[in-house]
């Protein structure tokens, strides 16, 4: 993949910090907007150190990674934490209800220009298949499934260009787990030109369903972008 595309990785290298170990050779990757990428590959081989190191959560050690073909400014990280959403497998909790964990958002500086809308979020909710009183659950009392719910809830209502999702059904039943990748695919339809997503998946029948591309991680490398057979 060589065209510019909303994100374009160069060159991009991680190391342990201890032991300098390479967690992720230097990788050339562009996710191109439209595309929908499954990744897949072995645990340890570096697939979660990949989508951190394209959302600039972690330093870098080589390389670089641009924003629709430029590069990103300290200053600007937050803005585009915005447009690219990074869904970790196990998201942190705070204290208070599912609501109050949606609602933090629009707290900081960045979605200011944004309100919270609780009968969206209800009916995302009621996509993924809970209640409208799953809002109003604590988050000390959600199961490890609905807290990886309770997080793509609270990413998808914020309307990223990108989702970086590291293994967002891991802790899913079946029916739940499809429940989550049709409330991904009706965001991506939603503005299909515009979005994209990176899809970290240990089941080679999801992987078939969720990516039109398929790329896999070995030991820290990437493997050249594959088209995938699809199987929604």
């Amino acid at each position: 993949m060589t065209a510019i595309g909303l994100i374009d990785a160069r060159g991009v290298t991680r190391r342990d910090a201890r032991s300098g170990k390479i967690l992720l050779a230097p990788t050339d990757f562009s996710l191109p907007a439209g595309a929908r990428v499954a990744i897949t590959g072995p645990s340890g081989s570096g697939k979660s150190v990949l989508l951190r190191a394209l959302a600039l959560l972690d330093p870098l050690d080589g390389g670089r990674v641009q924003w629709r073909g430029k590069p990103i400014r300290r200053s600007a990280i937050p803005r585009y934490r915005r447009s690219v959403a990074y869904l970790s497998q196990r998201p942190a909790q705070t204290d208070g209800t599912v609501e109050s964990q949606l609602r933090y958002p629009y707290s900081l500086a960045v979605y200011r220009d944004l309100t919270f809308d609780r009968a969206r979020a209800e009916q995302l909710a009621a996509r993924a298949g809970r209640g409208a009183d799953f809002l109003d659950k604590r988050a000390s009392e959600l199961s490890g499934g609905e807290a990886q719910i309770a997080a793509l809830l609270r990413v998808l209502q914020l309307d990223p260009d990108v989702l970086l999702l590291d293994e967002p059904t891991a802790a899913l039943d079946p029916d739940s787990t499809r429940a989550i990748e049709a409330l991904v695919g009706a965001w991506f339809d939603a503005a299909p030109d515009a979005r994209a997503y990176l899809w970290i998946s240990h089941d080679p029948a999801q992987a078939a369903r969720i990516g039109t591309l398929r790329v896999t991680m070995q030991a820290g490398v990437l493997s050249a972008v594959q088209a995938a057979e699809v199987q929604r």
